[in-house]
Parts: structure tokens; sequence; C-alpha cells
């Protein structure tokens, strides 16, 4: 499945332009994160692009959220490799704990993403081009900005053999690319 056609695809069950550009910055991360790891970066990037499909086929039920997916990515003719790292992004509906590098780099970076976009929020100009990585990685310790973003599962970041630091400035750098697409 091309890029485009991939797209196409999320748009036809995610209506919420603000969750498609989530999806759209998880597939820069992604991307990004694959390049630094000497990793596929379309079969990650697609995996970022893809990840919430099911959000609203579920009604938002973090319950049943990734395993909705399945089935819409199979008949896709999606990767089962791409299909399981989506389902793992959710790993508490598939009762199983996260283990694979493509699992760790999905959840943490699509995670990110929310943290970033929320620290762009502070500014006075709400710009990823504004943001810096140390006010990333210093509003990780303040639990209550942005308390819905999973510290933890971004740490994850450490699974794949990256710092935070360094995690987060390729994910900042990857958003930033997309900015424009992203409104921000």
């Amino acid at each position: 499945m091309t890029r485009d056609e991939a797209e196409e695809l999320l748009k036809r069950y995610v209506k919420n332009e603000r969750m498609v550009d989530h999806c759209i910055a998880s597939e820069a991360v992604l991307r990004a994160l694959a390049r630094r790891l000497g990793r596929d970066e379309q079969m990650w990037g697609l995996a970022g692009l893809l990840h919430d499909i099911d959000i609203e086929v579920v009604g938002g039920d973090l319950t049943r959220h990734g395993l909705e997916a399945v089935p819409i990515l199979m008949e896709a003719g999606i990767d089962p490799e791409i299909i399981d790292a989506i389902k793992m992004h959710n790993e508490m509906v598939c009762g199983a704990v996260r283990g694979k590098e493509f699992h760790h780099a999905l959840a943490a970076g699509e995670t990110i993403t929310g943290l970033i976009v929320a620290t762009a929020y502070v500014y006075p100009d709400r710009k990823l081009a504004s943001v810096k990585v140390k006010s990333i990685t210093k509003r990780m310790k303040e639990k209550a900005f942005a308390a819905s973003v999973n510290r933890d599962t971004i740490r994850e970041c450490e699974k794949i053999g990256l710092p935070l630091d360094e995690f987060a400035g390729i994910a900042l750098s990857a958003m930033q690319g997309v900015a424009e697409r992203l409104g921000l």
C-alpha cells in the first residue's frame, strides 16, 4: 500500500481533523525513528499513520482500541507486522506486554506527539518552530502538564536505545518537518 492510499484509508475511518493530524505527526516521528535506527521507513511510517484508524469506530473506547483496527487493516492488505505493532500500541487490550523494538517505537513515538503539541501551545506563537528539546524534557517532569500524556510510554524510547533528550529531538524535528500540514 502506498502512503497516499494509506492516508485515504485512514480518512475513511477517521473524520476528526485533529486526530488525522495526530496520525500524520506520528507518521513523521516513526519515519524519523526508522531512519535513525536503520529500519524500514515505509513500514514504520505506515504504522504511525494508521495506528489510530479504529479510534472513531470504537467511539474512543480504549478497551477495544487497536483490536478493531485488525480486521480493517487485514482487509486492506497491510503487512501483519504493522498490524501487530498497531494492536500493541494499546497493550492493555492485548493481554500482552510490548516486547519488540517496533512496538516500543510506535507507542513512544505516537505518545510524544501529544506532549510536543501541548508544549507548542504554551508558546505565544503556538508554533513547533519555537519549541526546544529542553522544553519538552522539562514538561515531561511536570505531571500536571498535558496530564493525559503517559510519560512511562514515552520513556519506552530507552527500550529502543534512545535516551529521552535524543528521542525528543528526533520527534520534534520530524514534527517540525510537517508543521505546516499540522497548522503549527
